[in-house]
């Protein structure tokens, strides 16, 4: 919800602070460089000492980010108070992820994180409409209000009960940081914050170019949320029941079309669609590329918490990357040369997917070619 929630403010910042595009885009890339930051140590913490633990610090700190948010006072003071909201915010999703992992049933893995994410996705709908009722009622007064929900949410957290802190092989991360698999989720995850990242900069600005009002830019983006809400869960069960692959392709191939949309159009109304259809393109990819992340860790013995520390790591360099380098970008050369790029890494990734043949688990394929497995092997 946080880092959706400067999504209708950005203009108003960057307005009162005279704030350039490569301005705004890294304020907004500030909560990515965060993320980045705190990746690894929260796969460790919940590694280590248990996801519950995990959570419940990172839902501590995130609080004291919402109020030094709330009390910020100039630029430089809300980028590190939104460096501090994305350094939480991983610390808490590898807890909660590794956490779900561990206690909910590995053929169902797909769905059960698809749900997590649609969640995550629920609170980037909520996001841009929080930030837009936050600027016509008081910013310091609902970014203060959801420090104190992310403490009432820590105290909920410590009444449930707990998973144990994993024990893996030591070998675990370097054999994963060599499996294609495992990497392949990790750009998976990195690409679509990156292409996130850059429509959070560039719509907005667009929009309000074209006399747009915060509410009306923070309802485009509740649109495309609510519509990858409903599809990521799906999107989890298709994954577990005909493989990962196939609907990272789809949404590749959809991802190009996109991009390649919004570098080519100019009116409010055409950017508006395509925005939304880039709700479902570029996170058409996220959830089969955690399940992926989470298949090929379990597979070389790499903890859980870890693993999707690891991939939050590289989640938030995109989410910092596409902002910065995306405003950036747009201000030398218009707003189409970063789209176009994007478009490019999409098209490669896609070719990429036919060409390198990934080494998958029995739970990473269909149910069809797990079945001629087991036969094969009873044969022999």
């Amino acid at each position: 919800m946080l880092f959706g929630a400067l999504a209708p403010l950005v203009p108003g910042y960057a307005e009162e602070f005279g704030l350039s595009k490569a301005g705004a885009g890294l304020l907004v890339g500030a909560f990515g460089a965060g993320a980045l930051f705190g990746g690894v140590p929260g796969g460790i913490a919940a590694a280590r000492f248990g996801p519950k633990r995990a959570v419940l610090a990172g839902l501590v700190l995130l609080a004291v980010a919402c109020f030094a948010f709330a009390a910020a006072e100039g630029p430089w003071a809300l980028g590190l108070a939104r460096f501090l909201q994305g350094f939480s915010s991983t610390t808490t999703w590898a807890g909660a992820l590794a956490w779900l992992t561990m206690a909910g049933p590995r053929e169902r893995r797909g769905e059960l994180l698809g749900t997590a994410f649609g969640a995550a996705v629920f609170g980037a709908i909520v996001g841009p409409m929080f930030g837009a009722i936050a600027k016509e009622v008081s910013i310091r007064a609902t970014f203060a209000a959801v420090g104190l929900l992310a403490l009432v949410l820590a105290g909920w957290a410590a009444s449930r009960t707990g998973a144990a802190p994993e024990r893996k092989q030591r070998a675990g991360l370097g054999l994963a940081l060599r499996d294609r698999g495992f990497l392949s989720g990790l750009w998976l995850n990195m690409l679509p914050a990156l292409l996130f990242g850059l429509i959070v900069v560039l719509v907005p600005l667009r929009l309000d170019a074209g006399g747009w009002s915060a509410l009306a830019i923070g309802a485009v983006f509740l649109g495309g949320g609510l519509l990858e809400t409903a599809v990521n869960p799906l999107l989890g069960r298709f994954s577990d029941r005909h493989g990962r692959v196939l609907p990272i392709r789809a949404a590749l191939a959809g991802s190009v079309v996109v991009a390649i949309g919004l570098a080519a159009a100019r009116d409010p109304v055409a950017v508006t669609v395509l925005a939304v259809l880039a709700a479902l393109a570029f996170g058409g990819f996220y959830t089969p590329g955690m399940a992926l992340v989470s298949d090929r860790a379990e597979s070389v013995g790499l903890a859980q918490g870890l693993g999707f520390g690891i991939m939050n790591t590289a989640w938030a360099a995109g989410n910092m990357t596409g902002p910065s380098a995306g405003g950036a970008l747009a201000e030398a050369g218009g707003d189409a040369v970063p789209y176009l790029l994007a478009a490019g890494l999409c098209a490669l990734t896609l070719l990429a997917s036919f060409r390198i043949r990934l080494r998958e688990t029995p739970g990473d394929r269909a149910p069809s070619e797990r079945r001629a497995d087991a036969s094969h092997s009873a044969l022999r």
